[in-house]
């Protein structure tokens, strides 16, 4: 299996990061992906929103047919929406794919893409509004959703929840189960003040809010 992580300026680290980590753990499982890259438009860095340096391993035009495309976001979405290189990247990838898996406001590129409309989907808790302006897509508060072979998450730490998910219905529970002792993600589900009660906040965090 082939699973290929799209980068580009002022992404957002742990969208990337988070499934990354997930993907690199169940590698190390039998049967587990036998090929993760980091895909960019050309061989330079790239800066993430944070600051945090990344060497793609391909380009788009040298990245093999993928199993498996995710899509992270970050502020860098707003001008890599309108990047038609990077756009016509997925449209041209989606086909052979497995799975293609969105997280935060990837949710966005994978819109431009063709790819959502008609379809359930969700993104960061600040971008719902926007991707409800879309008008063509079913915006479901969630932690992930997904919607056939299309996966979005919510925002940031919401990819970690998204990879699990894919993990386990790719290759079952118990793998999923041992990729999530290694990592040690076992959230507390503690709720930290008020933030929670923002109005804009997400349904499934203002009903867990204290």
């Amino acid at each position: 299996m082939r699973i290929g992580m799209l980068i580009f300026p002022m992404l957002e680290e742990l969208d990337l990061v988070g499934p990354w980590e997930m993907v690199s753990m169940w590698s190390q499982q039998p049967g587990g992906p036998e090929v993760r890259l980091l895909v960019a438009q050309s061989q330079d860095p790239v800066v993430c929103a944070k600051g945090l340096s990344l060497n793609p391993h391909v380009t788009f035009e040298t990245c093999p047919e993928l199993d498996v495309l995710v899509v992270p976001g970050g502020q860098g979405t707003r001008t890599e929406v309108d990047n038609p290189v990077l756009v016509d990247f997925i449209r041209r990838q989606a086909p052979g794919c497995q799975a293609i898996l969105s997280v935060c406001t990837g949710a966005f590129l994978l819109h431009r893409a063709g790819l959502l409309s008609g379809k359930r989907a969700t993104t960061h808790w600040a971008s719902l509004d926007r991707l409800r302006t879309l008008g063509d897509v079913e915006v479901v508060e969630e932690r992930w959703v997904r919607d056939g072979r299309i996966w979005t998450a919510a925002g940031v730490s919401a990819g970690i929840d998204l990879a699990l998910a894919y993990i386990a219905d790719a290759a079952g529970e118990d793998v999923a189960g041992r990729v999530q002792l290694a990592a040690e993600y076992f959230p507390n589900h503690r709720i930290h003040g008020e933030a929670s009660r923002h109005p804009q906040a997400p349904r499934y965090v203002r009903s867990n809010a204290p």
